[in-house]
C-alpha cells in the first residue's frame, strides 16, 4: 500500500470512528428523550410485575394451592432478598410466613 493510499485508509477509519461515536450519542439522546418522561411509569410497571411473580412463586407458602410449586420452589432463595420490601408494600406489617421471619 502506498503512502497516499495508507493515509486515505487511516482518514476513512477515523471518520468512521467519529461517525460511530456521534451515532451512539444520538441514539442515547433519543433513548433518553423517549424513555425519560416515562421512567417512573416503567419502574412501577416493573415492580408490579415483580410483585405478581413473587406472589405466584410464594403462593404455596401463602396458603394458595399451586400446581407448579415443585418448579417454583427453586426460585424461593432468589426472592427472599426482596421479601421484606414486598410484604411492607403489600400493607403487611409483619411477615405473613411463619417459617420465614424477616423483621
Amino acid at each position: 500500500m502506498s503512502g497516499a493510499a495508507g493515509a486515505r485508509a487511516a482518514a476513512v477509519r477515523r471518520a468512521a470512528g467519529a461517525l460511530r461515536t456521534r451515532w451512539r450519542a444520538l441514539a442515547e439522546g433519543l433513548h433518553e428523550f423517549y424513555v425519560g418522561p416515562y421512567r417512573r411509569t416503567f419502574a412501577k410497571a416493573q415492580r408490579d410485575e415483580d410483585d405478581l411473580f413473587r406472589m405466584l412463586v410464594m403462593s404455596e407458602m401463602l396458603g394458595v394451592p399451586n400446581p407448579a410449586s415443585y418448579y417454583t420452589a427453586e426460585l424461593l432463595p432468589v426472592l427472599y432478598d426482596g421479601f421484606h420490601e414486598w410484604h411492607r408494600r403489600m400493607g403487611m406489617e409483619r411477615s405473613p410466613l411463619e417459617e420465614y421471619r424477616c423483621c
